[in-house]
């Protein structure tokens, strides 16, 4: 029978911390959230690899090194108000909403937000909730938001996701450049997002995210 506890203890010891994320919460919540529920039943073995994963559907579950580096940099408190956005079967939604006050789950397929759903109710998060819809366009109605997460890479962010960020808020995502992958924090003053380099890491670009192909004669 596989020890997925200790496979997770493993995977902060071996991913989180040497990439220099040491936050106690950050590094309680990793080890509390069994990474291997949040999976389809096919991937549960490679839960704690550190690498992608590609959840099918156009989901991929962003490895434990990115994501914990992303959290960290968003500096979330425990009286955040979080959208996640692209949650697959809410594994990071999970964490986040160890870490803060509620977090907004958006996904496009109502199959997996509904599955997402009944996984984090499974497991007592009850300081959640995920909601069926377009990712780019976030959920209006239950911001203004203190943090925003894409789950993958983004080509371009719709002005309308800064909209739902209150003033004084974080957005972090990976931005596809080529070949390559920069993850950039977002910070709202006056108005304005104002992106910051965190660190290189990469994903699948989410189709909500691409960019339009501008138009040639």
């Amino acid at each position: 029978m596989t020890d997925y506890a200790k496979r997770r203890t493993m995977m902060v010891d071996t991913q989180v911390r040497p990439s220099d994320v040491t936050k106690f919460p950050i590094i309680d919540a990793m080890l509390a959230v069994p990474r291997e529920d949040f999976v389809p039943e096919n991937l549960r073995e490679a839960a704690y690899v550190g690498e992608n994963l590609d959840l099918g559907g156009g989901r991929t579950l962003l490895e434990p090194r990115t994501f914990a580096k992303i959290i960290d940099a968003l500096d979330i408190q425990p009286h955040h108000v979080a959208l996640d956005l692209g949650c697959g079967f809410g594994y990071s939604t999970a964490v986040l909403a160890y870490l803060c006050d509620f977090v907004v789950a958006v996904e496009d397929d109502a199959d997996r937000s509904g599955e997402a759903q009944t996984i984090l109710s499974r497991h007592g998060v009850d300081n959640a909730a995920v909601m069926d819809g377009p990712l780019s366009q976030g959920a209006a109605k239950s911001g203004p938001y203190d943090i925003i997460v894409i789950e993958g890479a983004v080509q371009e962010v719709p002005a309308r996701l800064f909209d739902q960020l209150r003033e004084g808020g974080r957005i972090g995502c990976i931005f596809a450049e080529g070949n390559l992958g920069v993850v950039r924090i977002g910070h709202k003053i006056d108005g304005v997002v104002n992106w910051r380099f965190a660190f290189n890491a990469s994903a699948p670009v989410l189709p909500d995210f691409k960019k339009a192909a501008a138009f040639t004669l």
